[in-house]
């Protein structure tokens, strides 16, 4: 873990969100010129993409106008892409989510049900391009600049608890949610938040994050966070209580999760 860093002055933070939302408008700007170009089916990926995008550059600007410690600091730089992060994050998001799901399974409260025939192997391509994005968005925008903002004047436990609360939020725009699963995001918030601390990597963070939702949509053919993607072969369906198992929001909205 680096040594404390100078507190930076709030506007900063300021900054970066302006510098965001201009590269995220200018994204899009240039997304608009060639959507007639897009498949339909590619086009939320494509917006996934503007999001992680506008944030990438938000970050960029950020640095190279007023935060001159960079990329380093909030654990996106090359020394914080090591495979043991990764890897360390890959097996933590992977495993958090498929051991309530394999409780589930046990007590016959979800069951893999038979569905249309298909590529699985598409579905698990066009699956891919949609979390990726939206797996690195959520956390450079959670957990990237105002994170280390919020953890230089406050310290980790409020840097955790904020964001955490914060990423819960964000997902009430999502179909179906409810308190319990903004809860429950929020908790997964807690521990993607640990899991940054500890590995000083946001690439570990984004692992995990991309793991949890690759094993519920790839693996198991699942709901993640309300979102239904097109799944060939088998999907897994609950069939207890919703409390337990989340019920349409999916798993991770569950009490075992």
């Amino acid at each position: 873990m680096t040594s404390p860093a100078p507190v930076p002055p709030p506007w900063r933070l300021a900054v970066f969100l302006l510098a965001t939302a201009v590269g995220v408008l200018g994204l899009r700007a240039v997304h608009g010129l060639v959507a007639s170009w897009i498949p339909v089916a590619a086009r939320p990926a494509s917006f996934m993409w503007i999001l992680a995008g506008g944030l990438l550059i938000g970050h960029a600007w950020t640095f190279r106008l007023v935060e001159p410690r960079g990329w380093a600091w909030i654990g996106f730089g090359p020394e914080a892409l090591h495979p043991r992060y990764i890897g360390t994050g890959m097996l933590l998001g992977s495993g958090a989510i498929a051991i309530p799901i394999v409780a589930l399974l046990a007590l016959g409260w979800v069951r893999l049900s038979p569905a249309e025939a298909g590529s699985s192997l598409g579905a698990a391509g066009a699956a891919a391009a949609l979390l990726v994005p939206a797996a690195l968005w959520e956390e450079l925008f959670v957990r990237g600049y105002a994170f280390a903002v919020v953890l230089a004047r406050w310290g980790a436990r409020r840097a955790v608890l904020v964001t955490s609360l914060a990423f819960g939020l964000l997902h009430m725009l999502n179909d179906g949610a409810s308190l319990q699963s903004v809860a429950n995001v929020t908790l997964a918030g807690v521990f993607l938040g640990t899991v940054r601390l500890r590995t000083w990597s946001l690439y570990a963070a984004w692992a995990a994050h991309l793991a949890w939702n690759l094993v519920l949509v790839v693996v198991l053919h699942g709901v993640v966070s309300g979102l239904s993607l097109p799944v060939p072969d088998y999907r897994l369906v609950e069939t207890g209580p919703d409390w337990a198992t989340g019920g349409a929001w999916g798993p991770e909205c569950g009490f075992f999760a």
